[in-house]
């Protein structure tokens, strides 16, 4: 009866043993995909304000401000693009990256970083334009803003159209 009771208690110990290796291998699964999805961060700059005037040439000027928690060199809002409803993206010459680049992380500003870009050339009756910005280790993925160039006020913009 001794015996079996002994052996009872090892199988028994035995079936903990593999549950808490199974739980083990499932908790490192779990922080390997957690690591996994760090790595593919998705763009955290976000375009809080934007305001987009008409000049008197027939170009335009935008003031896009952009909010991100620049680390260092790898990882700051390194730029924003004028997207058409198209897909296009508006540049000021061909060799530009973005529609404005922004060439340093800003780490220790609290406040979000505002850009001018002037002379933008839109194609005649473009009514939209979506303001999108780039995050160097991100990518794009922030929040976005699309203004309608018609309309003087919208939601975190405002547009002045030449008279």
């Amino acid at each position: 009866m001794l015996i079996l009771g002994s052996l009872v208690v090892l199988l028994s110990c035995g079936d903990e043993e593999a549950e808490a290796a199974a739980a083990a291998e499932a908790a490192e699964k779990e922080e390997e995909a957690a690591a996994a999805a760090a790595a593919n961060v998705v763009g955290d700059a976000n375009v809080t304000e934007v305001y987009a005037r008409e000049d008197q040439d027939n170009t335009w000027t935008f003031h896009v401000t952009v909010k991100h928690k620049d680390v260092n060199w790898d990882d700051y809002a390194n730029g924003w693009d004028l997207v058409l409803p198209d897909g296009t993206t508006v540049k000021p010459d061909k060799f530009s990256g973005f529609t404005k680049s922004m060439r340093q992380p800003h780490v220790d500003k609290k406040r979000p970083n505002l850009r001018t870009q002037r002379g933008i050339v839109l194609p005649e009756g473009t009514a939209t334009v979506t303001v999108r910005a780039h995050d160097k280790k991100g990518g794009w993925g922030g929040e976005e803003i699309t203004l309608d160039l018609n309309q003087r006020f919208g939601e975190n913009y405002s547009v002045k159209r030449k008279l």
